[in-house]
């Protein structure tokens, strides 16, 4: 076996090899188990008394798996190394999953209850190992050779990789093409080039993808190459219920088909579009017709316009209310209109926004002070200025009252304030303003020179006819 692909893994005092997935480091950069990450399977009835099966799982290569009988009762267990029986020869793999869950496994992968089931000769021996690692060293310059090859062949073909069997003897091509290719002058050759025995098989580009590994557009590593161990089509419907935007370079993975993530989520928003309006259904106002522009399933609000492919005058009505109109509809009642009241608008769920629960900021939150009681001595001040301050404005009120206004044609003169808050007497006017004369057209009335008219200030003054 290559010492590259040991790890040592410490646990506790003692140490224990652990082998990397064929597809290259995972997560943490070996698998616990056996086989590739999206082929290694968990044997949860493995501590379960009886769980005997007389077939077992083998794994291999390239996402490969074979099923063959126990036949010598051999205690195998996941991760073993055994040599299986092949036609011609003998195959080295390493044990996927035993027990009764094999027989799930092949009703799975719809294995067929006529196939002929192999038989498991041994476990490897160190001989064994030696061969298969030796086979294992040529398949690299087996694929670059084999590709030069087709191209001289003029075949449109694309040999993606190369598995030898255990013993050497015989060799799987994986290639890719997108039409039919007439191999069989290929097979002739690569036999006498390379002295084995050929088999031709072609995969897909989703499978050359996950056998190449890499990371994709979300930064974590392909689906198809850690976890996948089948692929689905996948069609642009699977991105219209999703209104996911029809743009090739998105919607396309690096194996240049639709990505195999767009199925995930399908289903959860094909139920949601069920339970809102039909698109083809129109909203009746008495000013207007609305028509269906767009809905958001998970949200559960839809947005009508008033032309059927231009966002004009757009209404965000809720599945309740869209439905309740609707019902009005049909019983031939238009509402005024569809904008809803200020006070029906929904409010957004605290369970909106899963992230901000992970927030780093979320601790950053400055705490309100508390208000600080008053004491007695701070309460009987504040008691003596409000009362202060409603005398004086007692005062200024009564004062007011007490002014007297002759000519009720004329506006009343105000006295200018002066420094230290007193106010200017009246009569006395600054040189540069002069009063404006103010025309009546009532007769004089009789003149009252002589009365006393008292100020503010409790001055007596003379009025002489006017008040300034």
């Amino acid at each position: 076996m290559d010492e590259k692909n040991i790890i040592q893994v410490n646990e506790g005092n003692g140490a224990e090899s652990c082998v990397k997935c064929d597809a290259g480091p995972c997560s943490g950069g070996c698998c616990g188990e056996v086989g590739r990450c999206n082929l290694t399977s968990t044997n949860w009835l493995e501590d379960v008394p009886g769980n005997d099966y007389e077939i077992v799982e083998v794994l291999f290569k390239n996402t490969r798996r074979g099923f063959y009988r126990n036949s010598a009762n051999l205690h195998l267990k996941q991760g073993d190394w055994v040599a299986v029986e092949a036609n011609p020869g003998h195959d080295v793999g390493r044990v996927g999953l035993t027990g009764r869950l094999v027989q799930n496994q092949m009703k799975r992968v719809n294995l067929r209850k006529d196939a002929e089931i192999l038989r498991v000769f041994r476990k490897a021996k160190p001989a064994d190992m030696e061969r298969y690692e030796q086979a294992k060293a040529r398949e690299e310059d087996t694929m670059i050779r084999s590709r030069k090859i087709a191209v001289d062949l003029g075949l449109k073909m694309k040999i993606g990789d190369v598995e030898y069997q255990g013993d050497g003897n015989k060799a799987i091509f994986y290639y890719i093409a997108d039409e039919r290719v007439d191999f069989r002058q290929l097979i002739k050759v690569l036999a006498d080039v390379f002295k084995i025995r050929v088999e031709m098989k072609q995969i897909g580009a989703r499978q050359e993808a996950g056998r190449i590994g890499g990371i994709g557009p979300c930064g974590r590593p392909l689906c198809c190459a850690t976890w996948m161990s089948g692929f689905v089509s996948v069609a642009t419907s699977a991105a219209r219920f999703q209104d996911i935007s029809l743009n090739p370079q998105n919607l396309a993975g690096q194996c240049a088909k639709l990505k195999c993530c767009i199925n995930f989520e399908v289903n959860t928003y094909v139920e949601a579009i069920r339970q809102l309006p039909a698109k083809d259904i129109h909203l009746e106002t008495k000013d207007n017709t609305y028509y269906y522009f767009k809905a958001d399933a998970l949200k559960r609000e839809i947005i009508y316009s008033t032309e059927r492919n231009a966002p004009v005058n757009t209404v965000t009505l809720t599945a309740a209310q869209a439905f309740e109109v609707i019902a009005l509809n049909k019983n031939g009642v238009k509402p005024e209109s569809l904008k809803p009241d200020d006070g029906s608008a929904a409010k957004s769920s605290p369970f909106g926004d899963l992230l901000t629960q992970d927030s780093i900021s979320r601790f950053d939150n400055k705490k309100k002070k508390k208000k600080k009681k008053k004491s007695n001595s701070d309460k009987s001040s504040g008691e003596a200025s409000n009362k202060t301050k409603k005398s004086v404005a007692k005062g200024e009120n009564e004062a007011d009252s007490s002014k007297v206004d002759n000519n009720p044609r004329q506006g009343k003169p105000k006295g200018q304030q002066q420094e230290g808050g007193a106010r200017q007497p009246l009569g006395e006017k600054p040189k540069d303003k002069q009063p404006r004369p103010v025309k009546t057209f009532r007769p004089r009335q009789p003149s009252t020179e002589g009365a006393p008219v008292s100020d503010q200030n409790g001055q007596n003054q003379q009025n002489n006819g006017a008040v300034e």
